[in-house]
């Protein structure tokens, strides 16, 4: 069991017949009054996110996620397909279970597939990913002094701002959290 009052970022909780995520949350204490929690939490099966305000001291039983190491194997419309390497069966995920930060995975990276009671509701990339640009303006010698940056398509086809040095068929890190340009690989 979890109190509210412990609740932490990325902490799954049982909670309505549902499994719920805590994305953000805040302890208010106001003035006047019993102190409370804020947070804004997400429905991991449904993926939809509602505001909530508990008391510190509701409690919930815990979540426990499974969270799988797979290889991204192809796509088929809809369904991607991942490799489980203990027992070498191939996993379809619906395109509807991934996440914004997805199109930085190319084939063949290893992915972590979460699910829960054995239905898979999403897959976290890599932390940090090594991708070519395929695409972008040249660019200048000595265009380090400011921090400004140019678009530029990398190998899987999305699009990230880029420091204006970048030139095309360089490779760079990725953070997939953040989906922004680390540093040239």
């Amino acid at each position: 069991m979890i109190s509210a009052g412990d609740f932490k970022n990325g902490l799954t909780f049982e909670m309505d017949g549902s499994v719920y995520q805590v994305i953000e949350f805040q302890h208010v204490k106001p003035g006047k009054g019993a102190a409370f929690v804020r947070a804004k939490i997400r429905n991991v099966l449904a993926g939809s996110v509602v505001e909530k305000t508990f008391s510190p001291n509701e409690k919930f039983p815990t979540a426990y996620i499974e969270r799988k190491e797979m290889e991204f194997s192809y796509r088929d419309g809809n369904l991607y397909y991942f490799l489980d390497p203990e027992t070498y069966e191939m996993v379809p995920v619906d395109e509807s279970e991934l996440g914004d930060n997805f199109k930085f995975v190319k084939e063949n990276m290893v992915c972590k597939i979460l699910s829960y009671k054995g239905k898979i509701f999403g897959v976290e990339p890599p932390t940090f990913v090594e991708l070519v640009v395929t695409s972008t303006e040249p660019g200048f010698k000595g265009d380090t002094a400011t921090n400004t940056t140019k678009p530029a398509i990398v190998e899987t086809g999305a699009e990230i701002r880029v420091p204006l040095f970048i030139n095309e068929g360089e490779r760079i890190r990725i953070d997939t959290r953040t989906g922004e340009y680390v540093e040239r690989a």
